[in-house]
């Protein structure tokens, strides 16, 4: 990891924060697959789309290791709701697949500032209902659904279990990766890993201040861990770096589901920092994830 964070700062590019949207969405494109594990071939990868609640169209990209009815996962890419797209995760969403025997649907959902708050929690909200109505045309299983993101997807994963419990509707699980659950509140681990560790505070406030306008401040649906209620969600797989501003609203994410009755079941990769999943080439945590990511879903889906 060390080596990892080395060569980044050698490399002296522009700073993200400093950088316009589509530039910084350009360069985020650019790096996705550097570190990654090769492309995992599957049985079947679809790309479609479904029509919002605005009529927008919004494109999703279908992964599944074979022709059988199977659960799925839908998955919410990373990027601060700025950057990021089904492209940038396109690996790792395969990976998962792949290792966990299940489908897997990723959501282009839209992005900041061109489509602020609240668009992508409702993008994210609407290919849920889609995918319910729509599981059985496309060979899934509507009864066993889990959501699942890294980073700000997370938080869109997350708010979609809330907003499934409020609605009746079922999760298998809500699979979490480092989210954003709290906006406003500075805590130890943004303190201690504000600069040097991939994610850095300015990153962190130039994509809220892309997404968020101001009279959103403290809404739940941007900093989960402000809804009201956390009893009957979804069982919980979360996965946190140790060296990453984001651990510290992970680990109350989770206690405040487990003090609510909720499972949780939770793993912290040692000395390894925000967005060390995609890095599977060089570093054996990112693998690691993999597998237990994979395992969470099995078992959440009795496969």
């Amino acid at each position: 990891m060390q080596g990892v964070l080395t060569r980044m700062a050698r490399a002296q590019h522009t700073p993200m924060h400093q950088l316009t949207p589509a530039q910084a969405r350009e360069a985020y494109e650019k790096g996705a697959d550097v570190l990654e594990v090769p492309k995992a071939q599957l049985a079947r990868m679809e790309d479609l789309s479904f029509t919002s609640r605005d009529g927008s169209q919004i494109p999703v990209r279908l992964y599944a290791p074979s022709l059988e009815k199977l659960p799925v996962l839908l998955f919410f890419h990373g990027g601060g709701l700025v950057i990021g797209s089904v492209q940038t995760h396109d690996v790792l969403c395969r990976k998962l697949s792949q290792l966990s025997g299940a489908a897997v649907l990723s959501v282009d959902y839209r992005l900041a500032p061109e489509h602020p708050f609240p668009a992508a929690q409702n993008d994210a909200w609407d290919a849920l209902l889609w995918l319910r109505e729509q599981a059985n045309a496309l060979g899934l299983d509507a009864q066993r659904i889990a959501v699942g993101g890294d980073s700000a997807g997370g938080k869109l994963a997350a708010v979609c279990s809330h907003m499934a419990r409020d609605a009746g509707l079922s999760l298998a699980l809500q699979l979490l990766i480092y989210p954003g659950t709290l906006t406003e509140t500075i805590s130890d681990s943004r303190r201690a890993y504000t600069e040097g560790y991939v994610l850095e505070e300015a990153h962190i406030r130039y994509f809220n201040d892309s997404a968020l306008r101001r009279e959103y401040a403290g809404d739940w649906r941007f900093s989960p861990l402000n809804a009201e209620n956390f009893s009957d969600l979804a069982p919980l797989a979360l996965f946190l770096a140790e060296c990453d501003p984001l651990h510290d609203e992970g680990l109350q994410y989770a206690d405040a589901l487990r003090a609510a009755g909720v499972t949780v079941n939770l793993e912290i990769y040692q000395g390894v920092t925000h967005e060390f999943i995609k890095m599977g080439r060089i570093l054996p945590e990112a693998r690691q994830f993999q597998q237990d990511a994979a395992l969470a879903l099995k078992t959440a889906f009795n496969l």
